[in-house]
């Protein structure tokens, strides 16, 4: 079993052990088969930026404690480092209510955010399953979709809490889902293998906007017969 979270005084447990796979997917977003290979690939991706930040403060002469020492944290392990950040990425918690349910404080909990999403992204990076940002040419689009057969193009929206600036809101606003939102454009296969992720749009902003944004007429990824 997979343990998620800390415990309150009195043994009351906040979220309680992961069970199964259904578990595992909605409190993470990842099978449970597949945890322990990205676990292995964000602790040494881990490893290499303590690594890189230990030399870099040695050289600025800022740093002369061995990587490992001084006090340990409420993450104390690369495993509750991984559950944390997936868990936040999954299920978009606030500060207030990731620090409450983690056992720190709301600024603490974002700058363990902050600081592990850059190694959450090298350890997907170092696996081969980020998807691409941009086809610069049609070579590279070819390249990227030569083994897939068919290809879906569609927007995904995520919600986002409610901007105070009013300018914010309506530029936010989705008239489809009645809510604020953020959109990105997402090639995948049936299987669910993302290709592309596209860049982050507004809520208000209609897909195919976005799409001709992400690949205008004037792109070379378009100047052949092999639609894009």
């Amino acid at each position: 079993m997979v343990h998620l979270g800390k415990t309150l005084p009195g043994d009351c447990q906040v979220i309680p052990e992961i069970r199964d796979d259904r578990q595992m997917r909605a409190l993470t977003g990842v099978p449970a088969e597949k945890f322990s290979t990205l676990e292995a690939a964000f602790a040494l991706a881990l490893e290499d930026e303590k690594e890189r930040a230990y030399q870099e403060g040695l050289a600025t002469g800022k740093r002369q404690r061995k990587p490992g020492g001084g006090q340990k944290g409420k993450l104390a392990s690369e495993h509750d480092k991984l559950i944390f950040l997936l868990y936040y990425l999954k299920v978009y918690p606030t500060f207030d209510v990731l620090g409450a349910q983690f056992g720190m404080s709301r600024s603490k909990a974002c700058e363990n955010v902050h600081a592990l999403r850059p190694i959450l992204y090298k350890a997907l990076e170092n696996l081969g399953v980020m998807p691409d940002r941009e086809f610069k040419m049609v070579e590279e689009f070819r390249a990227a979709c030569a083994w897939i057969d068919d290809l879906l193009i569609d927007a995904t929206e995520r919600p986002h809490s409610r901007p105070i600036d009013e300018a914010q809101q309506k530029d936010l606003y989705s008239g489809k889902k009645k809510r604020h939102t953020l959109k990105n454009t997402i090639m995948s296969t049936v299987t669910k293998w993302i290709v592309f992720l596209g860049g982050t749009f507004s809520g208000h902003e209609h897909d195919y906007t976005m799409l001709k944004t992400e690949f205008p007429p004037e792109h070379p990824c378009l100047k052949t017969s092999m639609p894009c």
